[in-house]
């Protein structure tokens, strides 16, 4: 007897509509290009730092701590919109802030490649500073309404891997523009890219699941069961459009998120540190080439991206995500003390990008970490407010690494002060180790 064709082709129609979209990973997709960009976005003044026509240009040629000031202003506004501005998401949604975000983003980079002088040039890094405060804390958001928390620890790892990424592409991409054409090309080139997120933020993005047209049934329930089993335990209580000083109160009341902001805010003055004295320091302290210092401004970034995949993974994995906190501050500590000491450029270049790589490791562990204790409705402010902080402390960092190399005409002693402020964060994260967190 032979079968119907036709009731085939309904069965497995039937059977395919069955089967849950994806739309959750999709999104992830999103925000990594996202994070990525902005990121990309606010390293280029490192690379065109080293640049003595850009100096000349600007006026800043001998001064170490304007130099330091260009990154430290952009942090500092960059700080202050996570705090004051991350509400906006917690109301607005934060699709809607995130397409904000990147119009002022691109605004910023459009006057940044025209400006002619520093004080034009330090306004233009303000801009980006509120343009990227608003963006940083929706990502958090989206992750909490989208994803059920055994997913979050590889979802979380998925976009701050761009972090990591972005920047190692862009300090050669960078370093070639400038040598090629002119320091203004790379705020033109970031410009042009800063427009692929607008639009898939827009047209590709939705605050929840349910308001997803292209997530089905099948995929909106397993989100939504897993998140209701969430908040039957207790750890997402607090009720939607609550005012911000209660929705405040939700996370401020808990000493662990106040562990977490220190434990990131020795992490960002590492990393922001770093990140703007780097390339300096490759070519005028180690005697690097300028095609040389480019490729290997982008070591610390290429390792951050495999730790930070790492620390999603055992995260995941173990459930714990102090342990690896706490280890990424030792193995950090390690790599810059004996980048400093060896006396081998090469060795000691790559010592120092391990070290600098290690620390990437934290950064998943503190949002997943965030997002296991802080209700739904809060996550925008407490993100905004824990990263909006924690970069206040790390804008400190280059203008007084710049102070540092104007007063002892070296970056040994900047670097040995990191170290310390890296192995404090390490033993708050020894603490919450021993709590099992």
């Amino acid at each position: 007897m032979s079968q119907n064709p036709y009731i085939c082709d309904a069965s497995m129609h039937a059977l395919a509509r069955k089967r849950p979209t994806r739309q959750r990973f999709f999104l992830v997709v999103i925000l990594f290009i996202g994070i990525s960009i902005a990121y990309l976005d606010r390293v280029n003044i490192a690379v065109i730092a080293a640049n003595a026509r850009f100096l000349a240009d600007m006026g800043i040629t001998g001064q170490p701590v304007k130099v330091g000031l260009m990154m430290s202003l952009f942090l500092g506004a960059y700080g202050i919109s996570n705090v004051v501005l991350s509400p906006l998401g917690d109301y607005l949604g934060p699709r809607k802030a995130m397409v904000v975000a990147y119009v002022i983003i691109c605004v910023s980079l459009l006057a940044g490649g025209m400006a002619r002088t520093f004080g034009v040039l330090l306004a233009t890094r303000v801009l980006l500073g509120v343009g990227e405060g608003l963006y940083y804390p929706m990502q958090n958001t989206f992750v909490k309404n989208w994803f059920p928390p055994k997913e979050r620890g590889r979802a979380n790892t998925a976009w701050l891997i761009g972090q990591s990424l972005a920047p190692a592409a862009a300090m050669p991409v960078f370093t070639y523009l400038v040598a090629a054409f002119s320091w203004e090309s790379t705020f033109h080139f970031s410009f042009a890219v800063s427009l692929v997120p607008l639009v898939l933020l827009w047209f590709f993005t939705a605050d929840s699941p349910h308001a997803h047209k292209r997530v089905n049934k099948e995929e909106l329930e397993y989100i939504e069961e897993n998140l209701a089993r969430e908040k039957e335990g207790g750890e997402d209580h607090a009720p939607v459009k609550e005012p911000f000083l209660r929705l405040a109160r939700s996370f401020a009341s808990n000493y662990r998120f106040w562990m977490l902001l220190l434990i990131l805010a020795s992490n960002s003055i590492l990393s922001w540190g770093v990140a703007t004295w780097l390339p300096t320091y490759l070519n005028q302290e180690r005697g690097f080439s300028w095609e040389a210092m480019g490729w290997i401004s982008s070591l610390p970034f290429i390792l951050g991206f495999v730790f930070k995949l790492a620390a999603g993974v055992i995260i995941d994995r173990t459930g714990r995500n102090a342990p690896v906190m706490a280890l990424s501050a030792l193995l950090c500590a390690a790599g810059v003390y004996l980048g400093v000491t060896l006396e081998d450029n090469y060795t000691a270049a790559i010592v120092i990008a391990f070290g600098i790589g290690a620390s990437s490791a934290q950064i998943p562990g503190i949002f997943t970490l965030l997002q296991r204790l802080v209700p739904k409705a809060a996550m925008s402010s407490a993100a905004g407010t824990m990263n909006g902080i924690a970069v206040g402390f790390g804008a400190l960092s280059p203008v007084l690494i710049g102070l540092s190399i104007s007063v002892t005409g070296n970056f040994g002693s900047a670097l040995y002060f990191i170290m310390a402020i890296v192995l404090s964060g390490g033993v708050l994260a020894t603490i919450l180790s021993a709590q099992k967190l």
